[in-house]
């Protein structure tokens, strides 16, 4: 096929409400080394997103100022160094940038193929969150079957992403969600216990559900004020992993009790960490989780789905907060 050398695409010229992002016309990614250029066929949305198109989070340095850290679509070429092979195959993919497009470059390590009976849309709602709840709940939290582990906003892409990979991976998951009809959509997917935070006392719930032992590790986006109850949910040797701070980017900690209690706390950003631990991962999670997706074991949870034009619409819904699962922009015809 022909490539065009315009796309249609996101491209905010400054930060604002849901209303700047709309459709303009940009240049097609030129290829760098070690790239593939993906017709777009979805684009996951992802709270990062908003951030940035509210102005609070920039793309790293060198990445697309277009919106968007995760795609499906199918290869249609190449750069130095990647066979020619590739082209033609459907993937999925995660971006440090330049979703919200219907073309983007993505090196080639990122990519991970999407296998029959799974969608565009549903492809594209899986790498941010996969790679996220991966490298942090299973890699800095070492969480292993048999572990009973506290996960924050139990039906975000996020939460829902955790609960399934719990399942497959044998832990115990304990969320929390912010309505009764939220937790029972949680325990509807698999969670095995589910904590209203707006009702009760999440920390008094899972000392209950623990018999006192507590949680071998917290996975939070929350932060603030939620860092000091997070660790009185931990048991000994507990670990603390931090992925957003949705609620403050400070808090207060008793160190003495971190130091009793051998506690670890540790935490990430993914966006700006470089493409070959990125493709570290991708391999990883080709290797042992991907056969899963591949049986139709794990499939992400789904919201919504808006055409580009309606991005507006989309983010209005993320920040509403109303959502359960993932919500994706589409991109074909």
């Amino acid at each position: 096929m022909e490539i065009p050398k315009t796309m249609r695409a996101i491209d905010p010229e400054a930060p604002g409400g849901p209303e700047v992002l709309q459709v303009v016309e940009r240049p097609v990614p030129e290829l760098r080394d070690g790239e593939v250029l993906v017709r777009v066929a979805a684009a996951g949305v992802n709270r990062p997103d908003v951030l940035q198109r509210q102005g609070g989070y920039p793309p790293p340095p060198g990445a697309s100022s277009i919106p968007g850290l995760e795609i499906a679509g199918e290869i249609v070429a190449v750069g130095e160094g990647v066979g020619a092979e590739m082209i033609g195959q459907p993937v999925c993919a995660l971006l440090a940038g330049g979703g919200y497009a219907e073309y983007a470059s993505v090196p080639a390590g990122q990519c991970l193929p999407v296998p029959d009976g799974l969608s565009m849309a549903e492809a594209a709602a899986l790498p941010e969150t996969l790679f996220t709840v991966w490298t942090n709940l299973f890699e800095r939290a070492y969480a292993i079957e048999g572990d009973t582990v506290l996960v924050h906003g139990g039906t975000s892409g996020i939460g829902t992403m955790a609960i399934s990979l719990a399942r497959i991976f044998g832990l115990t998951i304990i969320v929390t969600a912010g309505s009764d009809a939220k937790c029972a959509a949680a325990l509807g997917l698999g969670a095995d216990h589910a904590i209203n935070y707006a009702n009760e006392d999440f920390v008094e719930r899972v000392h209950a559900i623990t018999g006192g032992a507590g949680v071998a590790a917290v996975l939070d986006m929350v932060g603030g004020d939620y860092l000091p109850r997070n660790l009185k949910c931990l048991a000994d040797d507990g670990r603390h992993v931090s992925i957003a701070v949705q609620r403050g980017a400070k808090a207060e900690i008793p160190i003495f009790e971190i130091m009793r209690r051998r506690l670890t706390l540790t935490g990430s950003t993914l966006r700006s960490r470089d493409g070959a631990f990125k493709a570290l991962v991708a391999d990883e999670l080709h290797r042992t989780v991907w056969p899963h997706v591949e049986a139709g074991r794990l499939r992400p949870v789904m919201d919504r789905s808006f055409p580009l034009a309606q991005a507006p619409d989309a983010h209005r819904r993320m920040e509403e907060g109303s959502h359960i699962g993932k919500i994706v922009l589409t991109l074909e015809d």
